[in-house]
């Protein structure tokens, strides 16, 4: 099982994400109600070269951690590379 980290502080996310040759990227997603709410993503470099084509734009890192903090999230990592977006509410 892999130990997870979960990072709050902007440095702390940027730097791990550079690390891994990944971008912030953002889409626009209508919900049932037809209301329209941005979905966080990051995007990473496939090992065969290029970005992994999912529908979601690249943005700034300044836009992408203003929408991370308006939604309240947090990045939870493990030693194996893997990542999410979680409530920061979640953190113990």
């Amino acid at each position: 099982m892999s130990a997870t980290h979960t990072l709050t502080r902007h440095s702390d996310i940027q730097s791990w994400v550079t690390d891994r040759k990944g971008i912030p990227a953002v889409a626009r997603i209508r919900n049932r109600f037809g209301e329209e709410k941005s979905k966080l993503l990051l995007r990473f470099v496939r090992s065969q070269g290029g970005f992994v084509d999912d529908g979601m734009s690249p943005c700034s890192w300044t836009a992408w951690f203003a929408e991370l903090d308006r939604q309240q999230l947090a990045l939870k990592v493990t030693q194996g590379g893997e990542c999410e977006l979680v409530p920061r509410a979640t953190i113990n």
